[in-house]
């Protein structure tokens, strides 16, 4: 039998150990190039239809500026959501809280959402229900997502994956914020947990959304800051008092949103009543204000609020009452919209008597009651660099860093799951309020 000669054992075991690094090399390339496969896919279908989304919303709004009238017909709209939902065999909708919970269960995001959660929200806006768009575009995304993965065959946990990335990619296309998008998505699901295995796909697939999304001449949310506070103890503290007030309003609003669906429930077990009921208190709310700036998305008031430092002080309790009203009774669309225009309103009527300028305060206030509600201090700090340029970072941090804390285990998603304590290093895994 002959033997390996000394000098043929160190070279035998060099093209081993190469032969294994080749391999796994090959390994980390194929992921590589599988997840730019199915981000490019996935960014450019949900590219198309949020642009598709956000020119259905637009033309509604504009609709119903021009037509006041349309408002009365938010109970008809409301009885057309539930039974377009119950004629799809859907008699309980989750909402936003389904497709979080799909991404740590096997729990599947039927297609059929997508036209669904579409119609509907475009139907809310258009005869003035006080909604947003995200919650629509996190379950646009997540269910195109989902859909897709199937279609490429991806296995059960990589499904999980291409669902976070359609739903960056869809919030992306409507907002202009891919790097927002990116990290919402991957840590809101669970507190104190962030899916970074989905970076890259998330990242790859929101950045050619956004791009489709300008190229059809949507242009990215952005707002203009004035004159930024020096940096200071005394700047820091400001900021920091700003956004200890909004935790308290951010608890009041998610209190409100979830007591509202609960008295609704108890009032009116039959959903059609459900929904026609909430259509007229919105339209009463609407008659008793006299103007109609808290009915949709309410841009407007947060543009005014930002960049001309004027905002109502009621402002942002009667955002609140309004979309109580509409999110509670049933109608569709999503409550991050109207929490930049709480955060903003709040923070523009507050920051002056705080020693802070208004439209800055505005600013803050958007990014620590963001930041409060979906409980994501590290999606709030990229809102506040694409948003607002960057400058202050230091005065948003610590603002995110206060709301997050003093926010407590309370969350706009009952589907999203606290992991780790906001107190300690402590492993907790329970739901929110």
């Amino acid at each position: 039998m002959k033997r390996s000669s000394p000098r043929k054992a160190p070279l035998l075991t060099l093209r081993h150990a190469l032969a294994a690094q080749a391999q796994h090399s090959g390994i980390y390339l194929r992921t590589l190039a599988k997840w730019l496969f199915c981000a490019l896919l996935t960014g450019g279908v949900c590219g198309l239809l949020g642009t598709a989304f956000h020119y259905s919303i637009r033309y509604a709004t504009g609709l119903r500026a021009d037509h006041g009238w349309l408002l009365y017909l938010l109970p008809l709209a409301g009885l057309v959501i539930v039974a377009l939902y119950r004629l799809c065999g859907i008699a309980h909708d989750e909402g936003t809280n389904l497709v979080l919970n799909s991404i740590r269960t096997q729990n599947e995001i039927p297609l059929k959402m997508t036209p669904l959660i579409f119609i509907g929200t475009v139907l809310t806006h258009l005869c003035g229900g006080s909604a947003g768009r995200e919650g629509a575009a996190l379950q646009i995304g997540g269910s195109i997502g989902t859909a897709l993965g199937r279609l490429v065959r991806l296995d059960e946990k990589d499904l999980h994956i291409i669902t976070i990335a359609g739903m960056s990619a869809l919030f992306a296309a409507l907002f202009g914020t891919p790097v927002t998008a990116a990290v919402f998505s991957m840590e809101v699901i669970s507190v104190g947990v962030v899916y970074y295995a989905a970076f890259l796909p998330s990242v790859v697939a929101a950045a050619v959304a956004s791009q489709i999304a300008q190229g059809f001449g949507i242009a990215p949310t952005a707002f203009r800051l004035g004159a930024l506070p020096a940096v200071s103890l005394a700047s820091l503290g400001k900021a920091a008092l700003l956004a200890a007030a909004c935790a308290v309003v951010s608890i009041l609003f998610i209190a409100s949103l979830h007591g509202a669906a609960r008295l609704y429930r108890r009032l009116f077990q039959n959903p059609y009543l459900r929904i026609a009921a909430g259509g007229c208190l919105v339209i009463l709310a609407t008659l008793l204000c006299g103007v109609p700036d808290y009915n949709g998305a309410g841009m407007e008031s947060i543009i005014r609020a930002i960049e001309g430092g004027q905002a109502h002080w009621y402002a942002f309790l009667l955002k609140i009452l309004f979309t109580a009203l509409t999110i509670g009774a049933g109608f569709k669309g999503g409550e991050i919209v109207p929490t930049f225009f709480i955060g903003a309103t709040f923070g523009c009527a507050l920051g002056p008597v705080l020693g802070l300028d208004a439209g800055f305060a505005a600013a803050v206030g958007l990014v620590a009651l963001f930041c409060a509600v979906v409980n994501c201090p590290l999606a709030a700090l990229a809102l506040a660099i694409e948003l607002f340029g960057g400058g202050g970072l230091l005065l948003f941090a610590a603002a995110c860093a206060v709301s997050y804390l003093l926010s407590g285990y309370y969350s706009l998603y009952s589907g999203q799951h606290i992991i780790y304590s906001k107190l300690r290093a402590e492993y907790i895994n329970r739901t929110t309020h």
